[in-house]
């Protein structure tokens, strides 16, 4: 059996080869001829008895071998091939996190097309747009919810000629089971049919096209190759700890987006490790306490939430003996971890008091299902440096990265044990780096995607005739190659004085106080700088609870003046670290909560800043009156 991709990149670490070109060398060597395809295959036949998959129903958790997850993938293969797919045709999967998400996918790419896994948080004319523009024949639909939402559209999608309903029985739908059905009669006729598609499909056709969230304009379509998710694997995994069948991975963001994508499934075939599916995000500790993810991966709101949970129940413990022993656990972990992060080990006396509160780290750990969680990575937006060292200061290593979807996810990683707090780490295994003259990070290597679906011109705007892809992205990189992400350069605030302001520095100082959910901050061809912010539930409730304001709504909370008064000193502190063209002049609390579902965060946490722009500009007019 060949070796395995997590085996050959985990026993390279960074920085081990002569050469970038020696790099790639080892890396094409590694992948010739393979697909994701082949790489399940022989994940089958290495643990085909032992579990891959696990969701919970109502009566507790349940799982599908390697074996019964390839059958599964097989019946609905051929279930497509007896409803006429066309080699290279598009199918689209509207589904929260579960097996059969996976399950599509894979029957997809077995029967020769391409899944398109749409957010499942989209509006119909949102559905309308992908779907039209990719002209899916097929679509897997979770429930009768999502499908109500394709029915409004789909005297618009003259190409979607199929729709398979999971769950229920609808008109003019097939049924998951009456797919899988008519998948065993197909096979009868034509055995070989599908183990032939592990020589068709070429490590140069498509594995995917994923839709970008579209923060500034209509998504566009991403295409990955089987190339591009393989290179990706073993370049990303070189310097992360080798993988166990054992290993557990906890899929709560959505498929949809190329983070959870490569994690939840390209990389857990790779890596032969099991999948556990959390359909609701706000679930997920609540599934980890049960999980026990051996790795964590999530977008900096994830982790800034978590922290502010950790936080206010530590504030909340009604026994002042016992919170105060939390707190002091808690400044030794973080002082270890400041000494650490500088590569100093801490005094004897430090490392002392360090070993009695390694048990407390335990607990609180313990407490949010992280206790077996040998690595946190962060990544898709700009975390603060004290978020990344709280979690270090538990004793769980939170390393941030950096990519993008046009780079198949991964573009840099913090090695372990050798983090810099404020950088996004150092180049992939194998990727070149540079900064173009305007400050622009360009990326170079086997995961650069194909291009843009049906956009020519946007795929030469976007990757040079040289190969080089232009992230858009303002950064540098130092001497070491470590690399520090400024902004996006298209959301750069540049002042009526010419001053360029990150505002993603500015949210992220101001996130630091717990009672701050979100932060915008505003100025583009204005005076100064402004912000609007909303609360954080969880955070302004324990807030609430002990100032004798218990009960009290959010909508009241934002007006309260010892609200105001505790954002202000969040102002003040973020206006004492940065300078005096970027301090923020005035702000405004918003009494509402913004999420994926009110339209002001993409799917993935990140602002949608011209909606927000659109959506307040009365609030952010006055703030310039």
């Amino acid at each position: 059996m060949r070796a395995r991709l997590g085996v050959y990149s985990g026993a390279v670490t960074l920085g081990a080869l002569s050469s970038v070109e020696e790099a790639r060398a080892r890396i094409e060597h590694a992948i010739a001829g393979r697909t994701v395809l082949t790489e399940f295959r022989d994940a089958v036949a290495e643990f085909g008895e032992r579990p891959a998959l696990h969701w919970r129903g109502a009566d507790g958790w349940h799982a599908l071998t390697w074996g019964e997850y390839r059958d599964q993938v097989r019946r609905a293969a051929y279930g497509l091939k007896s409803l006429g797919i066309q080699r290279g045709g598009f199918g689209a999967i509207l589904m929260r996190n579960r097996p059969e998400h996976l399950i599509a996918d894979l029957a997809l790419l077995f029967a020769r097309g391409v899944p398109v896994s749409l957010y499942n948080t989209l509006a119909p004319e949102q559905i309308a747009y992908i779907v039209g523009h990719c002209e899916a024949q097929v679509a897997f639909v979770e429930d009768s919810g999502m499908l109500a939402r394709f029915e409004a559209v789909l005297d618009r999608l003259p190409n979607l000629r199929h729709l398979v309903l999971i769950e229920g029985d609808a008109p003019g739908t097939i049924g998951w089971s009456e797919l899988l059905a008519r998948g065993d009669a197909e096979a009868a006729g034509d055995i070989g049919w599908f183990e032939a598609a592990l020589d068709e499909v070429r490590p140069a056709d498509l594995a995917t096209l994923i839709y970008t969230s579209g923060t500034t304009g209509p998504p566009k379509g991403v295409m990955d190759t089987h190339r591009n998710v393989l290179w990706m694997s073993a370049s990303g995994a070189a310097g992360l700890p080798e993988a166990s069948p054992d290993d557990r991975h906890l899929s709560y963001l959505p498929l949809a987006h190329a983070f959870e994508r490569y994690a939840g499934h390209w990389n857990a075939i790779v890596r032969r490790t099991q999948v556990y599916f959390c359909p609701d995000l706000q679930k997920v500790f609540e599934f980890a306490v049960e999980v026990h993810p051996t790795a964590m991966i999530g977008s900096p709101r994830v982790w800034e939430k978590l922290q502010a949970g950790i936080q206010a129940a530590v504030a909340a413990d009604p026994d002042p003996q016992r919170r105060a022993a939390v707190e002091q656990a808690l400044d030794v972990g973080l002082r270890v971890t400041q000494f650490r992060m500088r590569g100093e080990e801490p005094p004897e006396t430090l490392a002392a008091a360090a070993e009695r509160a390694a048990p407390v780290w335990a607990a609180i750990r313990a407490r949010v299902g992280l206790d077996q969680c040998r690595l946190g990575v962060t990544g898709a937006a700009p975390i603060s440096p004290s978020v990344v060292e709280f979690f270090r200061s538990l004793d769980l290593p939170l390393v941030e990265g950096y990519g993008m979807t046009e780079s198949t996810v991964g573009a840099t990683m913090n090695p372990l044990g050798q983090e810099r707090l404020g950088t996004v780490g150092k180049p992939n295994y194998g990727l070149e780096l540079k900064v173009a003259g305007d400050g622009e990070l360009l990326v170079r290597g086997g995961n650069v995607m194909l291009g843009y679906y049906k956009d020519p011109e946007g795929t030469a705007a976007a990757i040079d005739a040289d190969g080089w892809l232009h992230t858009g992205d303002v950064a540098t990189i130092d001497l070491d190659e470590y690399v520090r992400i400024v902004d996006r350069k298209k959301e750069l605030i540049i002042t009526s004085g010419g001053k360029n302001i990150s505002p993603a520095n500015l949210e992220n100082l101001l996130k630091r106080n717990r009672l701050v959910g979100q932060a915008a901050a505003i100025g583009d061809r204005r005076p100064y700088v402004t912000a609007l912010m909303v609360l954080d539930p969880d955070a302004a409730r324990a807030w609430a609870a002990a100032n004798g304001r218990a009960g009290v709504s959010l909508i009241d909370l934002a007006r309260d003046p010892d609200v105001l008064a505790e954002v202000q000193r969040a102002v003040d502190s973020t206006n004492e670290l940065v300078s005096h063209a970027e301090q923020i002049r005035r702000f405004h609390v918003l009494p509402v909560e913004w999420t994926a579902d009110s339209g002001e965060l993409t799917p993935t946490l990140k602002l949608k800043r011209r909606v927000i722009a659109e959506r307040y500009s009365s609030q952010i007019e006055e703030l310039y009156t």
